[in-house]
């Protein structure tokens, strides 16, 4: 198995025994996600983390909720260009104007579901009594379920979702639980 000790000797995911990654993947990653800002945290962190280590967005965090008002839909979906600009100046974050523009009108999306985004998301969940992954290559990045997942929430105007970004979301979300059989957050199996 490709589990690593942890800072504190149990093990963990190679990528969740990291120090700084140990709190975020023993307490979040890979458990349930529900309600409109919990998933619109999740896919705008997922879009911004793109082509950077999640460990740099996962030290941005607060200050993308601070940037984001907590990551309410309702409060994003209004921000105008000063907003933008001010974002764009803002170094606690990634600053990416795409990225940016896509929150917003990822925010005016969820406000358009008028509270189903969970029921959205969620319906692309894995079946229940998928085995968890033995090694870390055997963790896939992208999968049917995240491409059509990706093609939904395009479908209903969401932007930079990508299925490999989409799979990330369900990772993080907890519809799929990808933390490796002999990981400490795992259960045994049986």
């Amino acid at each position: 198995m490709d589990t690593l000790p942890g800072p504190d000797g149990l093990p963990r995911c190679p990528w969740g025994a990291a120090p700084d990654m140990t709190e975020y993947h023993d307490r979040e990653w890979g458990r349930p996600v529900h309600g409109d800002a919990g998933l619109f945290e999740r896919i705008s962190l997922e879009a911004f983390q793109s082509g950077l280590s999640w460990a740099v967005i996962l030290r941005k965090r607060e200050a993308f909720r601070a940037a984001f008002c907590g990551f309410d839909p309702a409060r994003v979906a209004r921000f105008g260009p000063g907003d933008v600009g001010r974002l764009l100046a803002d170094a606690g974050i990634v600053r990416n104007r795409a990225k940016i523009e896509a929150t917003i009108v990822n925010a005016q999306a969820v406000l358009g579901l008028d509270g189903r985004l969970d029921e959205e998301v969620w319906s692309f969940a894995a079946a229940a009594g998928r085995l968890r992954p033995v090694r870390a290559a055997d963790v896939p990045t992208v999968t049917t379920q995240s491409a059509a997942l990706a093609r939904r929430l395009r479908v209903l105007g969401f932007r930079f979702v990508g299925p490999t970004t989409a799979y990330a979301l369900m990772q993080a979300a907890g519809l799929v639980d990808d933390h490796l059989a002999g990981c400490v957050t795992a259960p045994p199996q049986g």
